[in-house]
Formats: structure tokens, sequence, C-alpha cells
């Protein structure tokens, strides 16, 4: 019985860290596909598309994501996701280099997100640890965030606008500890769902961060 658990708990593993090398290459990719995408728009000075082609773009593209998750076009939807997520954050790119201090605010939050996503990944991936009691907290959040953003678009108040960034910085930095974690222990075995949801971590950090470091510099 033993010899069993011992040969299931091995290739549980195996598989787990078959699933995070595909995760982490496909993710790379599309991290520099987005960048491609973003740099082209910025060049191009495209408008944004606006809040309703942002939302019907981005959803669409991720519930065909879900539904061919286990197929070839579940990859070739991931890149149309995240080069359509480039695009869109082109021109508030533009927006914030063109501030005096621009280049400064986008570049720290820039190596932010990246320290903080290695950091958090590598405790996940090193502690081993099992982080689904944050599962209340990524749902909760969820509904949090989602009303702030509505009362947003009405009230136009500082305070509110500095705790939607909050946020929605720390929850992504709960949903990549908490999907890490669900890689290396073996609760998440689709890496194409896996990419896309610490893609979107990374993304939403980043104009979290950039969103509060510009709020701070703002005389």
């Amino acid at each position: 019985m033993r010899y069993t658990d011992a040969i299931s708990s091995s290739q549980t593993q195996e598989a787990a860290n078959k699933t995070l090398r595909n995760t982490y290459g496909l993710l790379s990719l599309t991290l520099l596909f987005s960048a491609f995408t973003a740099g082209a728009s910025m060049a191009l000075n495209l408008p944004h598309p606006g809040l309703i082609i942002t939302l019907v773009g981005f959803y669409g593209l991720l519930y065909f994501i879900s539904k061919f998750q286990n197929s070839g076009l579940g990859i070739v939807l991931v890149f149309a996701l995240t080069g359509f997520m480039g695009i869109t954050i082109g021109p508030i790119l533009n927006a914030y280099l063109s501030l005096p201090n621009g280049t400064s605010l986008v570049m720290n939050a820039l190596g932010l997100t990246g320290l903080a996503f290695l950091g958090l990944s590598a405790y996940a991936l090193i502690s081993k640890q099992d982080f689904s009691f944050l599962k209340g907290f990524l749902t909760v959040g969820v509904f949090v965030l989602l009303f702030a953003m509505i009362l947003g678009f009405f009230v136009q108040i500082p305070a509110l606008q500095i705790f939607i960034s909050a946020g929605f910085a720390l929850f992504s930095a709960a949903m990549i500890l908490y999907q890490t974690g669900e890689i290396v222990r073996g609760g998440e075995t689709n890496y194409v769902m896996a990419t896309v949801t610490l893609f979107i971590s990374i993304y939403n950090l980043f104009l979290s961060l950039l969103a509060l470091l510009g709020m701070a510099n703002d005389d």
C-alpha cells in the first residue's frame, strides 16, 4: 500500500512539474507578445477602444479560451487575449508617459510588478503551502471590487480610487499565490487556464501599482 502511495505521489508531482513548466513557458511568450502589441499600440498612438469594446473583447475571448482549453485553439486564443490586452494598455501607458515624470512611474511600476511576481511565485514554489484558504478572500474580493468600481463611475472620490487600486493590487497578489500553489500541489492541471489566470493577475497588478504611484506623485 505504501509503495502504491509512493508511486501515486511521484506521478502527481511529475504532472505538477510538467504543468508548471508549460505554464511558465507559455506565460513568458504571452508577456512578450503582449509587450509587442502594447509597443505597437503606443507607436501608432491608437486610441483606447473604450469600456464596452474592452469588456466584450476580454470576456468573449476568456469564454472561448475556457471552452477550448484542452485544444490547440485554446493556446491561439490565449495569444489573442494577451495581445488584445496589450493593445488596450498602450494608450494608458502613453498617457502616463506624457507626464513630466511618466517614464520613471512606468518603470517603477514595471519593476515592482516583476519583483512582486517573482517573490510571490518563489514563496509558493519553495513552501509548497496550501493557499486554498485564500479562496474565500478572492471570492469576496471580486464582489467588493466590482461594487467599488461601479461606485467609482458615479462618485469621483480620490480615496475611493486609492481603495480600488490597492484592492486590485492585493487581489492580484493573492491570486498569484493561490494559482501557483494550486499548480505546485497538483490542484491545477491545465496550463492554458493557469497561464491566463497568472497573466491577468500580473496585468492588473501592474496597472494597480501604476495608478497608486501616479496618485502618490500627483501634485
